[in-house]
């Protein structure tokens, strides 16, 4: 115990004090967060400005720019921070994010809104960036990988439902809705009245979800029939969840199965510059390549000269599609289930483009092209699971998720911009 007569100068937490501090130099010359917001600078933004209702002395509350709102999402996404709340924490306390901000208040709300409300926008800001780096030279498309990841998405595996429990849901949060309305409409004391309109919104955005659940119903059914019918096989019944209904079960890479979206990447092999992105709710790859293909010609107006893509997206189809386009497919011949013996008549005649194709897989000089494959495609797909927020969705739907899957491209070409061309 202190002695009464001694003096100290003592902690006073309590006490508000007010401090004078020069934010450009919390920050060194050559941190991260500088480069990030110098290219957002030279970025054209005019498409998100366009849509601000706050303009000269008309009443109203200035909006935030929307240069800050991507500068901290950039940063955010280079940092490995996907979540809203944990983003508008950090701009109050994080040296970092405080410069970003330069004293402009955000919060979560704010945050959330823009990253999930300008799916085109961001769009053509990877073309914007894509084209920038294709006009210095840094980008060719002489050889472009292609691989797909699964993605966890934000719904429990309880929540997929058969359609008559989804039918029966529907029922009972209807009911719901109208006794609430109800007791709305006949309560005379105004101080739950708050409460009961909050239970009642709650109730319609339950019936609203498992709505849309039913709806995305039909399209499981259509595309489990279409299985049944090429496997000729019993298939369990289709499910949909009334949290995220677009979500599907998928394979996971540990050969679990769990509600997922197919985050589909295109990367240019020199480079490493994401070239293509593309987020779609099917399990299996089949048939994607030549989508991928029409996705890279849109942002870039060219086309690979060379397209290399796993096992997963190789069927008889693809290599016709492809070949048609002009472009040299390298891809692993599929195994058959049931080996023929050798010396056996081929079971169906090969066009001349499957054929080509599996006499170039046989040459060293295939097999070594398509070694970059796996040493481009997947290297950046870990980077953007382990070092960015693409190892889970904590967002829904599929226009949400592709807004997240196109901020991780983003901000990993600017990165890799950075390298490329430091000055």
């Amino acid at each position: 115990m202190r002695p009464k007569d001694v003096r100290v100068v003592t902690a006073e937490r309590s006490q508000i004090e007010l401090r004078a501090v020069d934010l450009d130099s919390l920050l060194p010359a050559d941190h991260r967060a500088r480069m990030l917001w110098a290219m957002v600078e030279r970025l054209e933004l005019s498409a998100f400005y366009e849509e601000i209702v706050a303009r000269g002395s008309e009443p109203g509350r200035p909006a935030t720019d929307p240069k800050v709102l991507l500068g901290l999402w950039l940063y955010a996404t280079a940092d490995g921070v996907g979540s809203a709340r944990e983003l508008a924490r950090l701009c109050r306390s994080d040296a970092v994010y405080q410069w970003i901000c330069g004293g402009v208040g955000v919060n979560h709300h704010t945050l959330s809104d823009f990253r999930v409300g300008h799916s085109e926008k961001l769009d053509e800001l990877m073309s914007q960036a894509l084209g920038a780096m294709m006009a210095q030279g840094l980008v060719t498309l002489r050889r472009v990988a292609h691989d797909g990841m699964r993605v966890r998405a934000s719904a429990g595996a309880a929540s997929f439902r058969r359609r008559e429990t989804l039918e029966e849901c529907v029922k009972q949060a209807r009911q719901q809705v109208e006794r609430l309305k109800q007791e709305l409409a006949d309560d005379p004391g105004a101080h739950t009245v708050r409460e009961r309109a909050a239970r009642q919104r709650a109730a319609e955005d339950r019936e609203a979800a498992v709505k849309r659940a039913l709806d995305e119903m039909a399209l499981i059914e259509k595309r489990k029939e279409e299985q049944r019918r090429k496997s000729k096989k019993g298939e369990k019944p289709a499910r949909a969840s009334t949290t995220d209904p677009e979500a599907r079960v998928m394979k996971m890479a540990d050969g679990g199965f769990r509600p997922a979206y197919n985050v589909q990447l295109a990367t240019d092999v020199e480079s490493r510059v994401i070239v293509g992105v593309d987020v779609c709710n099917r399990g299996s790859d089949v048939g994607l390549a030549p989508t991928m293909l029409d996705e890279i010609e849109r942002r870039t107006h060219k086309r690979p000269k060379a397209y290399l893509v796993d096992g997963g997206f190789v069927d008889l189809a693809t290599i016709d599609r492809v070949t048609e386009m002009g472009i040299t497919i390298y891809g692993p011949p599929m195994k058959p289930a049931r080996p023929r013996p050798p010396g056996s008549p081929p079971k169906h005649r090969d066009s001349d483009a499957v054929a080509s194709w599996r006499l170039r897989m046989e040459t060293e000089d295939a097999k070594a092209v398509y070694k970059d494959r796996a040493a481009t495609a997947e290297t950046v797909n870990a980077d953007l699971r382990k070092w960015r927020t693409l190892d889970s969705f904590n967002v829904r739907g599929l226009v949400k998720a592709r807004c997240t899957a196109l901020l991780n491209a983003i901000t990993y070409n600017l990165l890799r911009w950075q390298a490329l061309a430091p000055a």
